[in-house]
């Protein structure tokens, strides 16, 4: 892909002087030259790839690591298009690795091949000239991935390390990347409390700011939902999955009130405005943005699933996941049973 993520992660290990072809629809409209600038329009990175292409067998034969930046509802048949290409030993590293995609890519792991799950992306990255320039910011202090097998994890983390001059960790499972508590519970929660009253003929005359006027309303729901996915974590007892760390610490904010402080005041979220269109009299809801089809029924459906695998409640999750069908239409979802997952042994035999 040659979105946000993909084009920054392009400039990267292009940068890197890593041979980088880019795989999207438009490959005619994709430089040579990639560059990342900060947000005040300096160029901080650039690279050189090799080819953009959209030809399957030109960009997926005979490679070596190929970083998979679409969103989670475009992963099973991304996978499909890529899988047949893989030589043994290829690394397919899902950006983040949320979504169940690692499901999608799981006839891989027959060619004796590699699946890697970045928990989070490095920064924020948003396109500023399709197929040119990305303005990236806000880059963190630390990486985390895992990998299917789960003994490649050292091996990836030094790559993805070296690929971005920064730390990156290995986790020991990669239930730690399914179970990340960011988007899934971050938008979603965000959106409920944002839309709550909306409906068929609702129009808004203005709708606030995503992260930079977060209400305490939208903390205390997404700590309660912070909790629910704590909870499974300590019910999966057979692995460690202590980087599943809870928002209270990912954030330093031990009540809602700090955390609406913290969010509002991070740089790189200044600006981002929540999804919607531009109607007459106002403005609704937009249902085609990635944060409704891939973070409600490719994220937080998965948590939700879970618990219910493990016989545990989360009403918070569940009346959130409720509210998001009864307003947006019920298109495509992850469902666990797809992949023969049917109960927690299931689920646990899989990650091991």
């Amino acid at each position: 892909g040659c979105g946000n993520v993909g084009t920054q992660f392009a400039v990267h290990c292009a940068a890197k002087k890593h041979n980088v072809t880019v795989y999207c629809s438009k490959a005619e409209s994709i430089s040579k030259t990639l560059n990342i600038v900060d947000s005040d329009g300096n160029t901080t990175l650039s690279g050189k790839i090799d080819l953009a292409t959209n030809d399957t067998a030109t960009a997926f034969n005979n490679t070596d690591l190929i970083f998979v930046t679409v969103p989670a509802f475009a992963m099973k048949s991304y996978a499909e298009k890529i899988i047949p290409y893989l030589k043994k030993g290829a690394m397919i590293c899902l950006t983040p690795g949320t979504g169940g995609a690692e499901f999608a890519f799981k006839p891989a792991l027959e060619k004796d091949c590699i699946i890697i799950g970045l928990q989070r992306v490095p920064s924020v990255a948003r396109l500023v000239e399709y197929g040119k320039t990305v303005c990236a910011s806000g880059y963190r202090d630390e990486l985390f991935c895992a990998s299917i097998p789960s003994h490649y994890a050292p091996d990836a983390a030094a790559i993805i390390s070296d690929i971005f001059d920064m730390p990156c960790t290995a986790m020991k499972n990669y239930l730690n990347v399914t179970l990340t508590p960011s988007n899934p519970i971050l938008h979603t929660t965000r959106l409920r409390t944002i839309f709550k009253d909306y409906h068929d003929g609702v129009v808004y005359n203005n709708v606030p700011l995503f992260y930079e006027e977060w209400s305490d309303e939208s903390s205390e729901l997404l700590f309660n939902c912070d909790n629910e996915v704590q909870n499974i974590c300590k019910a999966i007892d057979v692995f460690d999955l202590s980087y599943v760390k809870s928002l209270k610490l990912h954030y330093e904010s031990e009540t809602p009130e700090m955390l609406t402080k913290k969010i509002t005041s991070i740089k790189s979220f200044k600006g981002l405005k929540s999804p919607v269109i531009k109607v007459e009299n106002g403005y609704v809801p937009d249902f085609s943005s990635r944060y409704f089809t891939a973070d409600f029924p490719y994220g937080l459906s998965i948590l939700v699933q879970i618990s219910k695998l493990l016989n545990l409640d989360c009403p918070f999750m569940q009346q959130t996941l409720d509210w998001y069908y009864r307003i947006a239409e019920r298109k495509n979802e992850f469902l666990f049973s797809d992949y023969d997952i049917n109960n927690s042994d299931d689920l646990i035999n899989f990650y091991k």
